[in-house]
């Protein structure tokens, strides 16, 4: 599987990532043995990232990545986890604290990534911290844990209001980044009457900037497979995050991408999905949530295949235009 180098880190990291979240659930609600092979078999694709943080199932996902880290004896991968801050008050200790309580789930004395989740935004809504939170308390207690010792470098989820996420993106070592067929903004620039959210191209800026990027919500929680059913595993209600304002409007603009596998493209939606966004090169990776062994060997043999043709590039373009001034 291809690497990347993970903008100013220097870490060279595969195309796709292993995300340990609740939405494909299976790190957090899966087997132990269903676990262990999994991430045995990422490693085997060559997947060098796991990516969890302490809201995936209470601590749950951390302690079951930690766990099979040790049972294959802790592979020469690299991890990330976040801090989600529920609180104000002493934003330094709580950031600390959580550090402390994430590498007694994993079993680990650091952390190559540590990042911010909350969205950005200066407005006060869904837990959402502001660019000033984020100069004045958030990075003295990152820098902090750098010099500790338990975080190599440090990130964000590049979520909220993008005015808010860019003033402050050349502040991390990464970002995570929306970025999916159906909404690409992140990747380019789109007209006004594009029915998304508008990010700006925030790829682009974080190369510039040396600011890895790392693509998340690459399935759009599940909606880019073209079906509205969910695993029984995963996370049984999903919220759109800067597309369509609903899971099944999501999914009815997704089967609109058909085209691609009834040309040969590809052999389904979501390997489609997957080699779009790696068609970027600006993107180091790109995270994708698992419920079964199945779906990871899918999406890894789908990354294994590179980037889309231009043809399909240019297809996939002419949908997206169909998309304008569509509601959302």
């Amino acid at each position: 599987m291809e690497t990347r180098v993970l903008g100013k880190t220097g870490l060279k990291v595969s195309v796709l990532s292993f995300g340990c979240g609740a939405v494909g659930g299976l790190m957090v609600k899966g087997a132990a043995a269903d676990q262990e092979r999994a991430v045995a078999r990422a490693m085997e694709l060559g997947i060098n990232y796991f990516d969890t943080a302490p809201m995936y199932g209470n601590g749950e996902s951390e302690r079951n990545l930690g766990r099979v880290l040790k049972a294959l004896q802790r592979p020469e991968v690299y991890v990330g986890t976040k801090v989600w801050l529920e609180r104000t008050g002493d934003i330094g200790k709580f950031i600390a604290d959580s550090m402390e309580a994430s590498l007694r789930c994993l079993g680990q004395d650091s952390v190559d990534l540590f990042q911010l989740h909350n969205p950005i935004s200066d407005a006060k809504r869904d837990g959402s911290i502001s660019p000033k939170t984020v100069r004045e308390q958030v990075l003295p207690a990152f820098a902090r844990l750098r010099e500790q010792g338990k975080a190599r470098f440090i990130g964000f989820t590049a979520l909220g209001d993008t005015p808010a996420i860019q003033s402050v993106l050349d502040l991390f070592d990464t970002a995570q980044v929306s970025y999916n067929l159906l909404n690409p903004s992140a990747g380019m620039k789109l007209p006004a009457s594009y029915p998304a959210q508008d990010y700006g191209n925030l790829i682009a800026r974080a190369h510039a900037s040396g600011v890895g990027a790392i693509g998340i919500r690459v399935l759009a929680g599940g909606a880019l497979s073209g079906v509205e059913t969910r695993h029984p595993l995963g996370m049984q209600s999903v919220d759109p995050i800067g597309s369509a304002s609903t899971y099944a409007g999501d999914v009815a603009r997704a089967i609109r991408f058909g085209e691609l596998v009834k040309r040969g493209f590809a052999q389904s939606l979501v390997e489609a999905s997957l080699r779009y966004v790696i068609s970027n090169p600006n993107l180091t990776t790109t995270l994708v949530g698992l419920a079964t062994l199945e779906q990871l060997e899918h999406a890894g043999l789908s990354a294994q295949k590179g980037p889309l043709p231009a043809d399909a590039l240019r297809l996939i373009a002419t949908t997206q235009q169909g998309f304008v001034g569509e509601t959302r």
